[in-house]
């Protein structure tokens, strides 16, 4: 008995020891980071303000690559079949929660893929509109879309601000007609263009946007108003109670990966979102900073993705 004891002692000795090696000795090539929406989301300003701090902290090079296509689900599933130990994937996990419930199939499985390593950031939606549009709040936005033809540019059928443009449209009962893009981005381009009158997007992405005076903002998804937009409403106050929605950028990496290395990119992530001039970055196009550990994190992607099931059902939102 006491040498049976001795060897499980010695092997998980062992293991350990062996992890913590691995750790240290990684990262041996370059690191990607994976964004699986186009460039200038929400996502992508993310990885590109964490990319140069990590490279400096791993001493490798890092690189940031835009893989977009089937709403996220392109890039999302070359990270989870990625087998060099070295490629992340940074995303909107609120959306990443959801894929399960829309999509009738899927080359992957979020949960059993991929490995949460931590939260970043969150930042609300805004509901903005084109300047041309007649209206200055979200009850006259409601009456507008009875009037006229009004088009709801749509980050990625769905996605966060999809599934909330839908709950709004639902409380309100609005009337709109939802473009699918394949990122922020360009859903963005297009309502500054005025080819799309409506758009539900992370505030991080919009903002500017908002400040120079090419959008206007309606309504803020938050429980309480946003200091950056103090005289802005939140659509709760607009009528729809209780209403919130966010978008929630976090990094994961494929399941096969060590449990030390995911500890040690967490750690490094959570040390540079939190620094001065990476968090002053953020939070001044309104983002907020958010740190969990993997563990934490996977808690957070299963409640999500149960919560997000529940909206998802209601809303009737399904692609085959």
């Amino acid at each position: 008995m006491i040498r049976r004891i001795f060897v499980r002692t010695l092997a998980a000795a062992m293991a350990l020891a062996a992890g913590g090696a691995q750790a240290q000795a990684w990262p041996t090539q370059t690191i990607r980071i994976v964004v699986p929406y186009s460039p200038g989301g929400s996502s992508d300003i993310i990885a590109r303000a964490i990319s140069g701090p990590l490279s400096e902290a791993l001493k490798q090079t890092v690189i940031v690559e835009n893989k977009p296509g089937a709403n996220g689900n392109t890039g999302t599933d070359f990270v989870a079949k990625a087998n060099d130990g070295h490629t992340l994937l940074l995303c909107d996990v609120g959306a990443l929660a959801i894929t399960a419930s829309v999509y009738a199939k899927l080359p992957f499985d979020p949960s059993k893929d991929l490995r949460g390593v931590g939260m970043l950031a969150y930042s609300p939606h805004l509901l903005v509109v084109h300047p041309s549009v007649k209206a200055n709040n979200l009850q006259e936005l409601v009456a507008l879309s009875h009037k006229e033809p009004l088009n709801f540019a749509v980050t990625a059928i769905g996605s966060a601000p999809h599934l909330a443009g839908v709950a709004v449209e639902k409380a309100t009962k609005a009337n709109w007609t939802y473009i699918p893009y394949k990122g922020g981005a360009q859903a963005i381009g297009d309502t500054v263009a005025g080819q799309t009158q409506v758009l539900m997007n992370g505030m991080l992405a919009t903002l500017p946007q908002v400040q120079a005076g090419k959008l206007k903002v309606l309504g803020v998804s938050k429980a309480t108003r946003v200091p950056l937009l103090a005289n802005v409403p939140t659509i709760a106050e607009q009528g729809v109670k209780g209403f919130e929605s966010g978008t929630w950028q976090g990094v994961l990496m494929p399941a096969a990966t060590p449990p030390a290395v995911v500890a040690k990119v967490a750690a490094e992530l959570s040390r540079i979102i939190r620094s001065p001039e990476v968090r002053e970055r953020l939070v001044s196009q309104g983002a907020e900073v958010y740190t969990m550990t993997p563990a934490e994190f996977a808690t957070f992607f299963e409640r999500e993705r149960k919560n997000w099931a529940g909206v998802v059902a209601q809303g009737g939102v399904k692609i085959e």
